[in-house]
């Protein structure tokens, strides 16, 4: 009710102001001044006797929905008009790469990237239209108490340079061995192809493949193909091993992401410059000579493993190598240990000095060639045959290698 008064007391100041006006000018179209002055007061009085008529209770919120919703219109608008521009510049940047390119594969698809642009550019031509459309609509809104005054800008800059988190060796090993669980099967599919329009091709179905993981896991699989000696398709994988170097390295001085420039690298090699041609097959040929010495390395290493494996299994019971043993002894005995006499053995150790046939033929138990406290029965000759056995094969194995 208080509300309602309200306005009529307004409605009857401005009344009053227009007759006041009228009476001290005598006409309300007297002068351009007069005139004016009375437009302005009726237009005064209009909007006044529009707001008498307003329900009292309910009008400020229903102005503030209306005001939230062409707000929100106003960002929708802003917000179709940036994707579009994006999708734009994305088309735009296609069609510059696919330009470069003289396939006929890529003619098809640099058609197609044409067609898409036309139809952006139609397409940000209407939101632009809509979103002037808008703006002229806002200027026809009434002024109120909501839109009187506003916060023009508020912003807060701190110069603080942000901190660049590194990955430790086992986040990137992590990683890495992620990606080779999810991709494993496309890497070495891509591993095995030799022309570079293949390669293109199914790298444009495969972005996610051109990064560090797939060319990390190319050289393992470089290496483990040479250990098994597979030397021809080493050298293929090998190929495409430095196609996705010079890919990265691209990206690098480019300053780009790897998967928006590997179309500008195919397009390059493929154009027959002979320098960069020279420089990718120095690169190749050196690092097949660096993936032959990784290999070699390995076997090198699985062989002393292997031998330090055999040794353990035959040391004695004093931990001695029989092999070792055996070498160290003096020729006569070790034609005894050969011949298996032991009569022999005997007749050699009485002839020796008593020190160091005690050393021997400790050496000798220690390493299992010589077992002792043994009987003459037939079941113990049979055993000491047995050992004796044993060490005349160790040894001839050892001469062997």
């Amino acid at each position: 009710m208080k509300c309602r008064l309200d306005v009529m007391f307004l409605f009857n100041v401005v009344t009053s102001d227009v007759r006041r006006v009228a009476e001290t000018n005598g006409s309300f179209w007297g002068s351009r001044w007069r005139s004016g002055t009375v437009i302005c007061l009726r237009r005064r009085l209009a909007r006044v006797r529009s707001s008498a008529w307003e329900t009292p209770c309910g009008s400020h919120e229903a102005r503030v929905e209306r005001m939230e919703e062409f707000q929100q219109k106003t960002k929708d608008l802003n917000k179709g008009l940036a994707e579009c521009r994006r999708k734009m510049s994305e088309v735009q940047k296609k069609i510059q790469e696919l330009s470069l390119s003289t396939t006929d594969e890529s003619k098809a698809d640099l058609s197609k990237a044409q067609v898409e642009e036309k139809k952006l550019k139609k397409e940000q031509r209407d939101w632009e239209r809509k979103l002037e459309d808008h703006a002229r609509e806002e200027k026809k809104m009434p002024w109120n108490v909501d839109t009187l005054s506003k916060q023009g800008f508020s912003k807060s800059v701190v110069n603080i340079k942000p901190e660049v988190v590194e990955e430790s060796e086992e986040d990137k090993e992590k990683k890495h061995k992620t990606f080779v669980e999810k991709n494993e099967k496309q890497i070495k599919h891509f591993g095995m192809l030799r022309r570079w329009d293949d390669s293109q091709k199914y790298l444009s179905d495969n972005p996610h493949l051109v990064c560090e993981e797939t060319a990390n896991y190319l050289v393992i699989m470089c290496i483990d193909l040479e250990v098994e000696e597979k030397h021809a398709l080493m050298e293929q994988v090998a190929h495409q091993t430095i196609v996705m170097q010079f890919i990265l390295e691209l990206a690098k001085s480019l300053k780009v992401d790897p998967r928006g420039c590997f179309r500008q690298f195919f397009a390059k090699i493929k154009t027959s410059d002979q320098q960069y041609q020279d420089a990718f097959n120095d690169e190749l040929e050196s690092f097949k000579e660096r993936v032959r010495g990784r290999a070699k390395i390995r076997i090198e290493k699985a062989m002393k493993e292997y031998e330090e494996e055999e040794r353990q299994k035959r040391l004695g019971p004093g931990g001695l190598d029989p092999v070792d043993v055996y070498e160290s002894l003096p020729q006569e005995m070790q034609k005894c240990f050969d011949d298996k006499d032991i009569q022999m053995l005997q007749d050699v150790i009485s002839k020796m000095d008593p020190t160091e046939a005690k050393v021997h033929m400790k050496r000798c138990i220690d390493s299992g060639l010589w077992v002792p406290n043994s009987k003459p029965d037939d079941g113990d000759e049979k055993e000491e045959d047995a050992t004796y056995e044993d060490a005349k094969e160790e040894p001839e194995e050892a001469k062997k290698d």
